[in-house]
């Protein structure tokens, strides 16, 4: 099997070809969407305090020392994420800015309008709805093409400066921010566990779904490749090479695209 694209270009091209299209129409809508429902899902979470997911573990020990809300403290976090991407070169869309400030706001407004959870299994019914609504959510907003939050462009920057893949790089992160966030009084348990292991097959279920088509949200011209600017060409002539398809850029299609997330 062959190894996820790890150059500088490759990643890239993968990660932020979904930053061309427009926000028009139905990517809008389903974007927000996803985003209000990633938030009511990390709510679902925060609420069952049977553990939060990796961010929001941090974003509680920061609202225990600041007084703020988790909310807030969630869109802080993301505005100094961003301020990350300027020495790592990475490029925002408008559902980057979107995810740093609506995903806050709906966690703030969930967690105000859920009620109490009292008992264990009721406990454990919020855990297992925001687990997957956050999934689903995720595939969702992801499919609207839109750009990737504030942290998926952290990790990806990361993995371009440095030789490890995507993976270990969110994973050097996201344990990074959980150690930070349990000393500073976030709640880990068992759902932070259990999001960070089903975020990916969730999102990955509904991707195929959520997909925006580019010819119908869009309007794209029918000979435009969404993935590749360039004007489509016939096949080259008998004995002639191309030097554009015969020199595919290092790293592209010789694997599975690097994980999105929220």
């Amino acid at each position: 099997m062959s190894a996820a694209p790890r150059t500088s270009a490759g990643i890239r091209r993968l990660f932020l070809h979904p930053l061309l299209p427009p926000p028009r129409g139905r990517r809008l809508v389903q974007l927000y969407a996803g985003l209000c429902g990633f938030g009511l899902g990390c709510a679902l979470l925060i609420v069952s305090d049977l553990g939060a997911m990796p961010w929001d573990v941090l974003h509680q020990g920061l609202a225990r020392h600041t007084g703020l809300s988790v909310g807030a403290c969630s869109i802080a976090t993301a505005g100094a994420v961003m301020l990350l991407w300027v020495p790592l070169r990475q490029r925002a869309g408008v559902g980057t800015v979107s995810n740093a400030v609506v995903v806050g706001l709906a966690v703030d407004a969930s967690v105000w309008l859920l009620p109490e959870v009292e008992g264990l299994a009721a406990r454990w019914a919020a855990l297992g709805a925001g687990t997957v609504l956050t999934g689903l959510a995720t595939g969702c907003y992801i499919g609207a093409g839109l750009g990737p939050g504030p942290r998926d462009g952290l990790m990806v920057g990361l993995a371009e400066r440095t030789r490890l893949s995507v993976r270990a790089a969110r994973t050097v992160i996201e344990a990074s921010v959980v150690v930070a966030g349990t000393l500073l009084g976030g709640t880990v348990g068992i759902g932070t566990l259990l999001f960070a292991v089903s975020i990916g097959p969730l999102a990955q279920l509904v991707l195929p779904l959520s997909r925006v088509a580019p010819a119908a949200a869009d309007s794209a011209a029918p000979d435009a490749d969404p993935a590749d600017p360039r004007p489509r060409r016939g096949p080259p002539e008998p004995g002639r090479r191309d030097a554009e398809t015969d020199s595919p850029e290092p790293g592209i299609g010789t694997g599975p695209h690097p994980p999105d997330s929220p």
